[in-house]
C-alpha cells in the first residue's frame, strides 16, 4: 500500500533558518547529484512508533528537494504483527521466537510480494517486517535496483550458526541487500554487507515538535486534569516492556515521597505491537488509580497533545530497558527539558551524562535524578538549553537526510567496494567498531 495522504512540507526556506546555510547547502548538493533517481520507502506501520514518525516528515522533505519518493506500508493479518513482535523482542535479548513463526513470517512476504516498485531504483527497507520482500526479486531487479536496509532496534547477539535458525535466516537477507544501516555501532553485526551508522532524526517543524503558544499548552493539560502548578514528570513512548513504564511509576512514587509532582505517562498503539495492550494494562493496575499519575492512551496523530505535555513539563523521562535510539529523549531535548534516560542502546549518542540530563540503570537512580532535577530548577533549565543546541546541531531532519543521501550517493554511484566496509559520517558517532562485535560471527 502506497501512502497517499502525507501532510505538505513546510517551506525549505524555515529549515535552512534552523540549521543554517551551511548545512543546507550541503544537503542541497547531494539531492542534485542523485537527481534523477526514484526512492521508495518501506516499513510496516503507517502510524505509531519511531519509523512512522520518521518518514511522515522524511518522505514530504526529499520530495521537496527534488527527489521522487513513495512511502509503501506492509498489509498483513495480526497473526504476522504477533510474530514479528516477538521477534523484536528477540533480536533485543528475549526469548520466546519458534520456528513455528518463521511460516507465519513468510506467508507475509508473499502477501506483499510486490510492495517494491517497477519504477523505483532505490529502495531502503525498515527493520525485519519487510526484510524478506528481497527474496521476490528477480535476478535483474537486484541489479537494477540499489536496495538498503535500515534497522532501528537495539540488536543483542543474534546466534547464526544453525542452519535454517531465524538468526541464519536475517543473516542471508541482509547479506543480499547492498547496503545496511544501523543507528549506532553498539549493534552493529559483522556480516557480509556494507555497513554505515546514521543515527535517526525528528522534524522541528512537525506538529510534534513546532513551537506552540501557552494558551494551547494550557488548555491540553487542563483537559487531562494535570495541575501546572505542581512540577510534571513525563514519560512518552508506546506501552513496552523494554520502556519499562512500570519502573517509571516506581521510580516516581519514592520521588513524591520527597517532593510534590505528578506523573504523566504518555502512550500510544502501533498495529504491528499487540502486546501494547498488555503492558497497558500493567501500567493502569500499577498505577492504581493515583491522582497525581495520569495514564494516557492517546490517538496515534495526538502529535500536538504529545508537544504540550513534554513542553509543559519540568523533567522527561526515558527509562528505557533497551533502545534503538530513542527518539522521545530527542523531542524532550528539543524542547529545552532535562532528560533522564536509560543508559542503554543510541540513548548515550544524546545524553552527556551530567551536562544535558542524566544516564541511569535502575529505580532508585533514576528517582535521585529526577529528585535531583526538580530540587535544582535552574540547573535543570541550564541543561535544557544545551540539549536544544545539541540536538540543532546534530539530530534535526535535514542533518538526517543528509546522511541518508549521502549512503545513497554511495552506493549508487558505485563507489562502495569492500563488503565489510563500516562507514560513518555523522560527526557524534564515534567512527571506531566497539569491542565485542566478533560475537556476531
Amino acid at each position: 500500500m502506497i501512502v497517499t495522504d502525507l501532510p505538505s512540507c513546510p517551506s525549505l526556506k524555515e529549515y535552512r533558518r534552523i540549521v543554517g546555510d551551511e548545512q543546507f547547502s550541503a544537503l542541497e548538493e547531494l539531492a542534485d547529484r542523485l537527481s534523477g533517481n526514484k526512492l521508495q520507502e518501506i516499513n510496516s506501520t503507517r502510524y505509531g512508533g519511531g519509523v512512522a514518525e520518521i518518514l511522515i516528515s522524511y518522505v514530504p522533505f526529499l520530495n521537496a528537494l527534488g527527489l521522487e519518493t513513495v512511502w509503501s506500508v506492509m498489509e498483513a493479518e495480526p497473526a504476522f504483527f504477533d510474530v514479528t513482535k516477538t521477534l523484536h523482542n528477540f533480536l533485543q535479548g528475549r526469548d520466546g521466537f519458534s520456528q513455528s513463526m518463521i511460516e507465519t513470517y513468510w506467508e507475509a512476504q508473499r502477501q506483499n510480494e510486490g510492495l517494491i516498485e517497477d519504477d523505483c531504483n532505490v529502495v531502503t527497507i525498515h527493520d525485519p517486517q519487510p526484510l524478506g520482500l528481497i527474496e521476490f526479486l528477480t535476478t535483474r531487479e537486484l541489479e537494477q535496483k540499489r536496495l538498503l536496509w535500515r534497522c532501528h532496534v537495539q540488536l543483542e547477539t543474534v546466534p547464526t550458526e544453525t542452519v535454517g535458525s531465524i538468526g541464519n535466516i536475517l543473516r542471508r537477507l541482509v547479506e543480499k541487500y547492498h547496503a545496511s544501516i544501523f543507528s549506532s555501532f553498539q549493534y552493529l553485526p559483522l556480516w557480509n554487507v556494507p555497513s554505515f551508522i546514521i543515527p535517526p532524526f525528528i522534524d522541528p517543524l512537525s506538529e510534534k515538535n513546532r513551537d506552540l503558544p501557552r494558551s494551547e499548552i494550557d488548555a491540553v493539560l487542563a483537559k487531562y486534569g494535570i495541575d501546572p502548578a505542581m512540577p510534571i514528570v513525563t514519560q512518552v513512548s508506546r506501552y513496552d516492556v523494554f520502556k519499562d513504564p512500570v519502573g517509571v511509576i516506581q521510580a516516581f512514587k519514592k520521588v513524591r515521597q520527597k517532593v510534590p509532582c505528578q506523573l504523566v505517562l504518555v502512550g500510544g498503539r502501533a498495529c504491528d505491537d499487540p502486546e501494547c495492550y498488555i503492558v497497558l494494562r500493567e501500567v493502569r493496575e500499577t498505577a492504581e488509580d493515583d491522582p497525581d499519575i495520569h495514564v494516557l492512551d492517546l490517538p496515534p496523530d495526538s502529535h500536538r497533545e504529545i508537544n504540550a505535555l513534554q513542553r509543559a513539563s519540568d523533567v522527561i523521562v526515558q527509562k528505557s530497558i533497551k533502545e534503538g535510539f530513542g527518539l522521545t529523549v530527542t523531542e524532550g531535548l528539543w524542547k529545552g527539558k532535562p532528560v533522564v534516560a536509560g543508559n542503554v542502546g543510541g540513548i548515550p549518542l544524546q545524553i552527556r551524562d551530567g551536562w544535558n540530563g542524566y544516564l541511569v540503570s535502575t529505580i532508585q537512580e533514576t528517582a535521585d535524578r529526577i529528585l535531583h532535577l526538580l530540587r535544582h530548577p535552574e540547573k535543570a533549565a541550564e541543561m535544557g538549553a544545551r540539549g536544544k543546541d545539541f540536538v540543532r546541531e546534530y539530530y534535526l531532519l535535514p542533518r538526517g537526510v543528509q546522511d541518508h543521501l549521502t549512503v545513497i550517493d554511495q552506493i549508487v554511484n558505485g563507489r562502495i567496494t569492500a563488503r565489510d566496509s563500516v562507514i560513518c559520517y555523522h560527526p557524534q558517532v564515534v567512527t571506531t567498531r566497539m569491542a565485542g562485535c566478533a560475537a556476531w560471527y
